[in-house]
C-alpha cells in the first residue's frame, strides 16, 4: 500500500487530494455542523491549533498505513468535503471501509457521490481491494442515497456499530462488491 495520498481526478471536474494546513476554512465550516463533529474527529469548537492537529492526524494515518483521507475539491479549487478509505483492517477482514462528509453549504450537488465514486474506483483499481464497506445511520437519508447511487448494496443493520455523540448507534452496512 502506498504511504502517500495521491491526487485523483473525479467526475465533473472535481478532484481528491490530501489534506493541507490551508484547509482550515473547510474545517471551520464542518465544525459548526450539528452532526459532522459527532461522527468524525473534526474539532468542535474550532480553533486553528485544533485544525492543524486534525490535518497532522490525517497525514499520520497514511504514513502508518491505516488509511487515505482525501479532501474533495470542486472544479473552482474550493475544498468542500472529505472522503476516506480506511485499510487498517484489510489484512484481517479482507475489506476496507469508506466514509464521507460534505460541508453544509455544498450539499445537494452530488459532491459526496463524486468523492465516493472516485475513492471506490481507486480502491478496486490501484489498490486491488477486494471489498469496500461503509456504514450509515438509518435516519441519514442523504448518505443512504449516496451509498445506493454509488452502487453499494445495503446488506444488514449492525447494532451499536459506532459511538456517535457518546452513545452507541446502529448503522446499516453497505458493501461493494
Amino acid at each position: 500500500m502506498p504511504r502517500t495520498v495521491p491526487e485523483i481526478a473525479a467526475e465533473n471536474g472535481f478532484r481528491l487530494r490530501r489534506w493541507e494546513l490551508t484547509d482550515r476554512e473547510l474545517l471551520r465550516e464542518a465544525a459548526t455542523d450539528p452532526y459532522i463533529p459527532l461522527i468524525t474527529t473534526v474539532p468542535a469548537p474550532y480553533s486553528d491549533a485544533e485544525a492543524d492537529a486534525f490535518v497532522h492526524r490525517k497525514w499520520r494515518r497514511t504514513e502508518i498505513g491505516t488509511g487515505y483521507p482525501f479532501v474533495i475539491e470542486d472544479p473552482a479549487g474550493q475544498a468542500v468535503g472529505n472522503v476516506g478509505l480506511w485499510v487498517g483492517e484489510l489484512p484481517l477482514r479482507g475489506c476496507a471501509t469508506a466514509g464521507y462528509w460534505v460541508a453544509g453549504g455544498h450539499r445537494g450537488r452530488g459532491v459526496a457521490l463524486t468523492g465516493l465514486n472516485a475513492v471506490t474506483a481507486w480502491a478496486f483499481g490501484e489498490l486491488s481491494v477486494p471489498r469496500v464497506e461503509l456504514y450509515v445511520e438509518p435516519w441519514n437519508t442523504g448518505s443512504l442515497r449516496t451509498a445506493e447511487r454509488a452502487g453499494y448494496r445495503r446488506e444488514t443493520p449492525v447494532p451499536a456499530h459506532q459511538e456517535v455523540g457518546g452513545e452507541p448507534r446502529d448503522m446499516w452496512r453497505f458493501a461493494l462488491p
